[in-house]
């Protein structure tokens, strides 16, 4: 199984992936990491990325993940995921993957980007961000996270709502989680 953990720069998907992985005992990766050079680049330049740009870096991200698909290891994925597009493009054959969405207001990114340093992604850029996200509708069978809480209470809301916990010995790693939230009428977010 591949989670993949999405949102928009500063939503805490780095941070809440890397604490999922971790309780889970699975390979974590940053689909920051994937992006071409050019790409950064142009990022730092306080130039936000078009779907021209997205597209060949969407296709190295599915690329890493039929990569541990083929290897039979779970992981985690912090990818922005911003449209549905993107997000059916990632699932497209690949049964194993769930997507959730970290929902966070423009006031909480807004302070996270001032407060981040290091890191490629300019806070200038967060209205590009806002502007290009699609929420998921309730049809397209994503998780939706509420940013409340710490980081390590909505990686455990996402476990509670994946229905997932780390695995017993013996147990292969990609097992199928039990009935997950969209398959329960009326419930769509944690």
């Amino acid at each position: 199984m591949i989670v993949i953990v999405a949102g928009v720069a500063g939503s805490g998907k780095s941070t809440v992936g890397t604490i999922l992985a971790t309780r889970l005992g699975w390979i974590y990766e940053d689909s920051d990491l994937l992006h071409s050079a050019a790409d950064i680049a142009k990022m730092m330049s306080g130039v936000p990325l078009t779907d021209a740009d997205r597209w060949p870096w969407l296709n190295t991200v599915a690329t890493w993940m039929d990569q541990r698909i083929a290897a039979g290891a779970s992981a985690v994925l912090a990818c922005s995921a911003l449209k549905r597009s993107y997000r059916d493009y990632l699932r497209r054959g690949r049964p194993g993957v769930e997507i959730v969405m970290l929902e966070v207001d423009q006031a909480t990114l807004t302070a996270r980007l001032a407060g981040r340093h290091g890191h490629f992604f300019p806070r200038k850029l967060l209205q590009s961000q806002l502007a290009d996200l699609e929420m998921p509708a309730p049809a397209e069978r994503v998780l939706v996270v509420p940013a409340a809480g710490t980081p390590a209470e909505m990686a455990g809301k996402i476990i509670e709502g994946l229905g997932l916990g780390p695995q017993p010995p013996g147990t292969p790693a990609d097992s199928a989680p039990g009935p997950l939230p969209w398959d329960e009428p009326g419930r769509e977010t944690a």
